[in-house]
């Protein structure tokens, strides 16, 4: 059977020649991508699949939120160093050099509000390490903002439970999004 039998039903439609590829048409139209059997990913030479090259949206917004605990605690270690200030000013007050229980009160918690600003201090210094550990750090960096995420997490809630608030979400979800396949990936990939 050949295209010029009119009885083919496979042929081109009476009056019609079937069209040769020339110019103007691709000769070759194949499968338009996106149809089909859905494209496997990407394997490593190792034989697991490929690590991720650019950090993903859960670990970058992982890494957005220590920032944020970052700028909390430098506001936390501010309030906490005018109080302490405020309340040395007003020990030394003298309308206020009478009144025992406010003394007693100003007394001892002069030293442990400091205490305060030197831990807030500190755990911010430590906050702003780990947040810059995100882009280059290893598997220890990701075990280390785990445990530095679930810590302040606690201890948002116990001590410093109405300032606290914000802190325990946000380390919460530091640790979740640090903590999933997505940031696994992220912090073993190799580093060549």
């Amino acid at each position: 059977m050949s295209y010029g039998d009119p009885n083919n039903p496979y042929g081109a439609p009476q009056g019609q020649q079937p069209q040769q590829p020339g110019y103007g048409y691709p000769q070759d139209q194949g499968q338009a991508p996106g149809y089909g059997y859905p494209q496997a990913p990407p394997v490593s030479p190792y034989g697991g699949p490929a690590a991720p090259t650019t950090m993903p949206g859960s670990v970058s917004a992982a890494r957005v939120m220590m920032w944020v605990i970052v700028g909390l605690q430098v506001l936390g270690v501010a309030i906490f160093a005018f109080s302490a200030v405020a309340l040395n000013a007003a020990k030394d007050d003298e309308s206020l050099k009478d009144n025992t229980a406010f003394q007693d009160l100003v007394g001892d918690s002069t030293g442990l509000i400091w205490g305060y600003v030197v831990f807030g201090l500190a755990w911010l210094v430590f906050a702003a390490v780990l947040a810059t550990k995100f882009k280059n750090g290893g598997n220890g960096a990701r075990i280390t903002i785990l445990v530095f995420a679930i810590i302040t997490a606690v201890l948002g809630i116990y001590p410093f439970v109405i300032v606290g608030l914000v802190h325990t979400v946000l380390a919460i979800l530091v640790a979740v999004f640090v903590g999933n396949a997505g940031g696994k990936a992220w912090f073993n990939r190799p580093r060549y």
